[in-house]
């Protein structure tokens, strides 16, 4: 086969590369920016039906999403003002006590009959140059620096963090506002013949999308409030702080509770705060409680969302976590189950036709 031109298919196949490796690179930029949109998007989902279900009831659209929206502010901050200064204060007496703790387990019974039993462990040796690491820490001032110079990366952080949050919520007005505008825009760019199908899987598709988080975000919530509730009654350390936990840990399906819970149960396991017989109880409750929302809770919360598969949702929430922490992870579920959605009523029906 004769090549003619090889130059020009030489140019042309460069600068394809160039674009595309341009395109990554745009892409990899605004990777930021995507996140926001996707969150924003998500959270947009996931009030439509609360907004559908009262345009049904008679009301205009904008009333909907004001009265909607009102109603998530007055809870964002009922919940802030009740559960943050106790968090606050919680966290506080945490803080306060770290020295105190680590003095009660450096001057256990434990650590001699353990080093009599294991002698290879050498536990005094490596206390003491834990010790004496943790003492040249707070006496060197380059260390001291360095400190001052993370807790300013931190704050840096938080605020970065709070303008995050800003301009999610701002787009998810914009989302919330003029989501029907883009869905029916997007009809457009299919052909007439397909628009129809297109436009029933895209409503299947959101609609089991907005369930989801519904649902999701009322089990978390469910989580919390038990556990505050009972974290409070068996006199677990900060009960506040851990029930916070434990909802944001719940948002992420099947494997979430699962790890705060063992999170909570070594948290009482510490000396100082809580006791073994703190972490038993706590450990039944979890065990008992995860039985309850596998069971009962989420079948009549998720009645009407799609069902993913447990093995799908742990590798969904592993990969979309990696990909984009715990945003990735609780976005990777619903994309997912949109996913399953689409393979039974597209790629199934046509491969049962050929």
């Amino acid at each position: 086969m004769k090549i003619q031109n090889a130059f020009r298919i030489g140019l042309v196949g460069t600068l394809g590369v160039g674009v595309g490796l341009l395109i990554l690179s745009a892409i990899a930029t605004l990777s930021t920016i995507i996140a926001y949109v996707g969150a924003a998007l998500f959270l947009a989902l996931g009030l439509d039906p609360a907004i559908s279900w009262l345009e049904r009831r008679g009301l205009p659209r904008w009333a909907a999403i004001v009265i909607v929206m009102t109603g998530v502010g007055l809870l964002v901050a009922a919940l802030v003002l009740a559960v943050v200064p106790i968090i606050v204060d919680q966290v506080s007496q945490l803080v306060d006590e770290i020295p105190a703790i680590f003095e009660r387990v450096s001057s256990f019974d434990w650590v001699e009959s353990l080093e009599e039993q294991f002698p290879q462990l050498a536990i005094s040796d490596l206390q003491q140059q834990v010790s004496a690491a943790i003492t040249d820490f707070f006496t060197n001032p380059e260390k001291l620096s360095e400190l001052a110079g993370g807790v300013l990366q931190v704050a840096i952080a938080v605020g970065a963090g709070v303008f995050a949050i800003v301009i999610v919520l701002i787009l998810t007005l914009y989302f919330t506002a003029s989501l029907n505008s883009m869905k029916r825009a997007s009809y457009q760019l299919v052909p007439a013949s397909k628009r129809a199908r297109f436009a029933d899987l895209t409503e299947q598709i959101t609609q089991s999308v907005g369930r989801y988080v519904l649902g999701q975000v009322s089990l978390a919530a469910v989580n919390g409030i038990l556990s505050f509730v009972f974290l409070s009654i068996i006199g677990a350390p900060f009960p506040a702080v851990l029930a916070f936990i434990a909802f944001l840990f719940s948002l992420v399906p099947l494997v979430g509770t699962l790890s705060g819970s063992i999170l909570i149960v070594l948290v009482c396991l510490i000396p100082g705060l809580g006791s073994s017989l703190t972490a038993l109880a706590a450990a039944i409750y979890y065990l008992v409680y995860m039985q309850v929302e596998a069971y009962v809770l989420s079948p009549r919360i998720m009645t009407r969302a799609v069902k993913v598969p447990g093995a799908l949702v742990v590798v969904a929430a592993l990969a979309g976590g990696s990909l984009l922490g715990i945003l990735g992870a609780l976005i990777a579920i619903p994309f997912a189950a949109s996913m399953l959605l689409i393979i039974k009523q597209v790629v199934i029906p046509r491969q049962n036709e050929l």
